[in-house]
């Protein structure tokens, strides 16, 4: 869910960079007072604070690189060169979870860190196949260390 909220944050953002408003359809006589700033930076301001409070996931949007494909664009070119057709997902090598769209990548990681176990006791271990980590004592890998507070 909180991978859903990201997205729709961002493509929110990237609505309001372009200077697209909720009331862009309506012509100048039908917009009243407001002005088209107002328009725009208060929706804008309204999505953001609500997605940044329901979201506890760490995203990134990068821009879309064109990938073409018969001389027509079909996705976008990840930090790699790699070709990712619009409406893709997909994870990394570093446990992100990325989706291609027209006005670009966006990706979240795919795992919460553990942040409050004992730390004199107990090591936390990244597993970078299953993109999760483990909190175990530190002289017996074998025994789990109870976490009370993770963060994605």
């Amino acid at each position: 869910m909180s991978f859903l909220l990201a997205i729709s944050l961002l493509e929110a953002l990237y609505f309001c960079k372009n200077g697209e408003t909720f009331g862009s359809s309506l012509d100048s006589s039908e917009k009243g007072f407001a002005t088209m700033s107002e328009k725009t930076i208060l929706p804008c301001l309204l999505v953001l604070a609500i997605s940044v409070s329901l979201s506890d996931a760490s995203c990134f949007l990068m821009e879309c690189k064109p990938g073409m494909s018969d001389g027509v664009t079909v996705g976008c070119l990840d930090s790699e060169g790699k070709l990712h057709e619009f409406g893709s997902q997909w994870r990394t090598d570093d446990c992100n979870d990325c989706s291609s769209f027209r006005h670009g990548i966006s990706c979240c990681s795919s795992y919460a860190t553990p942040v409050d176990y004992d730390k004199e006791k107990c090591e936390s271990i990244f597993n970078k196949e299953t993109c999760s980590y483990k909190v175990v004592e530190k002289d017996d890998h074998s025994k789990e260390c109870p976490v009370h507070s993770w963060v994605a």
